[in-house]
């Protein structure tokens, strides 16, 4: 699996405080698989195809950013 950075990482913010730094496609379906509320959608569902896409090359990290950055908004999470 190839390790991609974003070029500006994404801080969100949880329930009770916590927060997760997230700097590329892998970290983010790492937090989509284990930090991420019960409110998942559309969005959520296709930023982790499209984070996919982006480690496998067929699409570009920033794509998989911004659709991240959706599903996050999706999800009311807030992010820095």
């Amino acid at each position: 699996m190839r390790h991609i950075k974003w070029s500006n990482p994404i801080e969100i913010g949880f329930a009770h405080g916590s927060f997760q730094i997230v700097t590329g496609p892998s970290e983010a379906l790492n937090c989509m698989a284990n930090l991420w509320p019960d409110r998942r959608g559309p969005l959520y569902v296709a930023a982790r195809s499209v984070c996919r896409a982006a480690i496998d090359g067929r699409k570009s990290a920033e794509e998989a950013r911004e659709m991240f950055i959706s599903a996050t908004r999706e999800a009311h999470l807030k992010t820095h």
